[in-house]
């Protein structure tokens, strides 16, 4: 199991390491080929289409907080980054317009605090799901903070070398 968990490690970082360098490239051309405005086609069913996944979104976990799923954290994820996403196009693409003030009010007093509220529910929920594996070896005073703590139980022994904990 140590070898595959490596292994899967290994290509994580190699495809995180390719992804933003593409991304980089990309991000250039954008910034030097796209235009200062666009006309588009399909803008009702754009916004339209991103609140019914955004509703999708608070729907799925309100049913994972109720039906006490761990999914319940992959959803708090995604909603809140479902509502920066929201907030960030609303006030960029309303700059310059009237409805600005009434964006950056909604980003501001609504959306942003409600994703950071559920990024911290997640991240509540990682920590507390993290002790109760560790069983009675961890307090909530004791544990490690999320971005310490070893994925699967793996930990790096050094460069490139890998060992496995068991309790």
């Amino acid at each position: 199991m140590g070898l595959r968990v490596a292994r899967g490690r290994r290509v994580g970082i190699v495809l995180s390491i390719i992804s933003c360098a593409i991304l980089v490239g990309w991000i250039i051309v954008l910034l030097l080929t796209l235009h200062r405005s666009f006309h588009a086609t399909h803008w009702r069913v754009a916004w339209v289409g991103f609140d019914a996944i955004l509703l999708a979104a608070f729907a799925a976990t309100g049913w994972a907080f109720r039906r006490g799923r761990q999914i319940v954290i992959v959803c708090l994820l995604i909603t809140a980054t479902l509502l920066c996403c929201d907030a960030w196009f609303d006030v960029i693409l309303d700059l310059g317009s009237s409805d600005i003030w009434g964006s950056v009010a909604s980003a501001l007093i609504v959306e942003v605090p409600l994703a950071a509220l559920l990024f911290d529910a997640a991240r509540r929920l990682i920590r507390l799901s993290s002790l109760i594996a560790m069983g009675n070896s961890a307090t909530e005073k004791h544990l490690s903070p999320l971005w310490k703590i070893p994925l699967l139980r793996v930990r790096s022994a050094g460069p490139g070398v890998q060992s496995t904990t068991r309790e």
